[in-house]
């Protein structure tokens, strides 16, 4: 059939040009015959499109990490994750109690995710913010770039992997943030790389267990991993029992009770079950957007990009189906279920349609590529080192970094209450001198606690209630969201205020000297 195929092609130029500007057509092996055919014929269309796609491919590594240089930093938790870091590293380990919350000191500390805090923490030590979102970035991307690696490693081509790339960043470059969370992309890219490539049962074993196990310390969100597994696993097993030939999914099959182990594999132990409740409890309580639906007011935004991505694969399913692996489908189709109804999946399910699109959109056949591979590892270096010069850390307008730092000026000590988002940022630029009354860790309050500062909120409960129970220092209030509290402190003979920018308020006791007028300018 081939070679009719081919003599068809010889007697019709036109039908190679056709075939060369269709993305979705098989561009492998006999890709590679086909554009020798066009040259002979005179038909060029075939290699400038190829050419084009090799190149593109080849830089977006490079592409992908300048546009995550661009990023603000705007995630408020990372603060209090660096600062807790830099004590890990310090104590050589986990810290075993509480150092930050003003009403837990001394509690006993979970472990979550110490050993991607430590390394973050060892980054910013050694060079900065920027040398941290460029090895934040580096994680955040690898994962992307480990699965499509694999892909064109078993024959994809660079068009199809392209476009499994594209669409999987539409989908999750809106959350990208610098946090740990970006190890938890990084261990899952390089899980569905391992499966991808199709290795023996023992090899694939042998390398995704140590993984599993370090991805819970990096972060603990390996659950994820089970749940792929399992679902993989079993569309492995219904394939091989509809098909002959088929090789059954043993290594996935096995893995599935490690990555349930190493759920566990933690200083925390079997606690992190009851902590992980806990923290999705308080987060839906909270309502934390991440945590809530896409259909949620507050992730309309975020969910267009990402409706726009799965619309975009649906129809590339659908229209290359004889080409779709099961067990792709299936663990992507389960990834969205998870999306829509929690948003913060996204990026897994944004990793798990890189397999799948890559090998729809063109037949896994090989093609060797022309462009040289060192081009794309000249590029991403090029792009790490010069692109903190051409584009600095920038902290986002929602963080009250110029406050604080006007806060700092006052040398206060005890406890800062804030509204509970701006907790990070006091820990990390003022503890030990500072401890906070709620900071972003929802598991670290009991219920009790996130109903007071409801209240507060609410001006149900006012400065009175919170001078009971703790000794403030400072109050770091958005005026907006809290207002009943930041209008009581304006009239309050006691407090005198030293900020009033961009909706932020600082108020301080009224008997400490006046060290700059309020309001004043932040630091340059």
């Amino acid at each position: 059939m081939a070679n009719l195929r081919i003599a068809h092609l010889r007697r019709h130029p036109r039908s190679v040009s056709l075939l060369a500007i269709d993305p979705t057509a098989p561009v492998g092996g006999g890709g590679r015959r086909l554009q020798e055919d066009s040259q002979s014929t005179g038909t060029t269309a075939r290699l400038p499109w190829a050419r084009l796609a090799e190149w593109a491919l080849v830089l977006a590594p490079a592409i992908i990490l300048a546009l995550l240089l661009t990023r603000k930093v705007w995630d408020v938790d990372i603060f209090w994750q660096l600062k807790l870091g830099e004590m890990i590293l310090a104590h050589r380990g986990p810290i075993a109690h509480e150092p930050f919350a003003a009403s837990h000191i001394g509690d006993p500390l979970p472990a979550l995710a110490w050993l991607g805090q430590a390394l973050m923490a060892e980054v910013r030590l050694l060079g900065g913010w920027d040398a941290l979102r460029v090895f934040d970035a580096l994680c955040w991307a690898g994962g992307f770039w480990a699965v499509a690696l694999a892909c064109r490693w078993k024959g994809a081509a660079p068009v199809a992997v392209l476009v499994a790339l594209c669409l999987s960043l539409v989908a999750a470059l809106a959350t990208a943030s610098i946090r740990p969370q970006s190890f938890s992309v990084l261990c899952f890219g390089l899980l569905l790389a391992l499966l991808r490539l199709d290795l023996r049962t023992w090899l694939t074993v042998a390398l995704a267990a140590p993984l599993l196990v370090l991805w819970q310390n990096l972060h603990p969100s390996v659950s994820v991993a089970a749940g792929a597994l399992g679902v993989y696993a079993a569309a492995g097993w219904f394939t091989w029992w509809r098909q002959t030939g088929k090789r059954p999914p043993i290594a996935e099959t096995i893995l599935i009770p490690v990555a349930v182990l190493a759920m566990f594999a933690t200083p925390d132990g079997g606690s992190i079950l009851a902590l992980s409740a806990r923290n999705a409890q308080a987060s839906f309580d909270i309502g934390v957007s991440e945590w809530l639906p896409m259909w949620a007011p507050d992730n309309w935004l975020d969910s267009l990009p990402i409706l726009y991505a799965a619309s975009l694969a649906l129809w590339l399913v659908l229209r290359n189906r004889q080409r779709v692996d099961l067990r792709e489908l299936a663990l992507a189709t389960a990834l969205f279920i998870m999306t829509l109804v929690t948003i913060r999946f996204v990026l897994f399910w944004a990793v798990a349609l890189v397999p799948l699109l890559a090998r729809v959109v063109s037949s896994p056949q090989p093609a060797p590529m022309r462009v040289p591979r060192w081009t794309g590892t000249f590029a991403v270096a090029l792009v790490g080192l010069l692109g903190p010069m051409l584009l600095p850390t920038r902290f986002d307008e929602s963080l009250p970094i110029a406050a604080i730092e006007r806060l700092r000026r006052e040398n206060v000590r005890g406890v800062i209450y804030a509204d509970f988002p701006y907790g990070g940022p006091i820990i990390d630029a003022g503890y030990p001198q500072w401890r906070v009354a709620f900071d972003g860790r929802y598991y670290r309050y009991t219920p009790q606690e996130w109903h007071f500062n409801g209240k507060v909120e609410a001006g149900k409960l006012g400065l009175q209630a919170i001078q009971r129970k703790w000794p403030v220092a400072a109050f770091l209030l958005k005026a907006q969201h809290n207002a009943p509290l930041a209008h009581e402190l304006s009239r309050a003979p006691g407090w005198r205020r030293i900020w009033d920018r961009d909706g932020i308020v600082v108020y301080v006791p009224a008997d400490r000297p006046n060290a700059s007028p309020a309001g004043g300018s932040a630091p340059s």
